[in-house]
């Protein structure tokens, strides 16, 4: 079998997998749906838990709802809203540009292309494909330390890798766009459950037939 197809199959069988064992894809971030606030919630989650961002946050939109709120907010109590989250400076500096740049260039709506998605300060790639797939149903591949760490094991590249330019490149083509999101929430799920960073529980691995890594 070529590479390519080999790649396809696994990637085909990952995704039944998946299914299976978390029938319920959701985002660990609870954002309601809401793209602003997922654009928030994503931005914070740098460097820190989903479920610290999750409980920040309650507190974050009571006070500043929307973008307009996040544009006309003082940069101190953005700051100290956001201060458990870490990184709070930056972070509530890219948040308060991004608000300002969604009302002034995009009439208040997060944009739904790659292009003008990382035109927003503080986005990225990773932040992008959330959104992209999330939000607007067009796929997207989120690299995080799980995708980029688990797809390694599995054989879908050496494990050495953990460009996560590099490693979107080569699972988009192999995982089905329609897929693409719900694959990449069941991926965390499967990687704080199954496949830890640490001590990985290959002998109730539901993957193992597939995976490289415990061949």
């Amino acid at each position: 079998m070529k590479d390519a197809e080999r790649l396809m199959a696994k990637g085909k069988a990952a995704v039944e997998i998946l299914r299976q064992r978390y029938p319920d894809a959701e985002c660990s971030l609870e954002s309601g749906g809401d793209p602003w606030r997922l654009l928030v919630m994503a931005r914070l989650s740098a460097q820190c838990t989903d479920e610290r961002v999750n409980i920040v946050c309650r507190d974050l939109f009571r006070e500043i709802p929307d973008a307009q709120a996040m544009a006309d907010a003082p940069l101190a109590q953005i700051e100290e809203l956001i201060r458990p989250c870490g990184l709070f400076r930056t972070k509530a500096k890219s948040l308060k540009e991004s608000a300002a740049m969604l009302l002034t260039t995009y009439e208040g709506r997060v944009p739904d292309s790659m292009e003008e998605l990382l035109s927003l300060p503080g986005v990225g790639r990773k932040i992008a494909n959330l959104l992209l797939g999330d939000i607007y149903k067009k796929g997207g591949i989120v690299a995080d330390t799980h995708c980029i760490r688990i797809c390694g094991r599995l054989g879908f590249y050496a494990e050495e890798l953990k460009d996560p330019l590099r490693v979107e490149r080569i699972l988009t083509p192999v995982i089905p766009v329609l897929e693409q999101s719900d694959f990449c929430h069941r991926i965390v799920h499967f990687g704080r459950e199954i496949c830890t960073a640490r001590s990985p529980k290959c002998e109730d691995c539901p993957m193992r037939e597939i995976c490289d890594h415990n061949g």
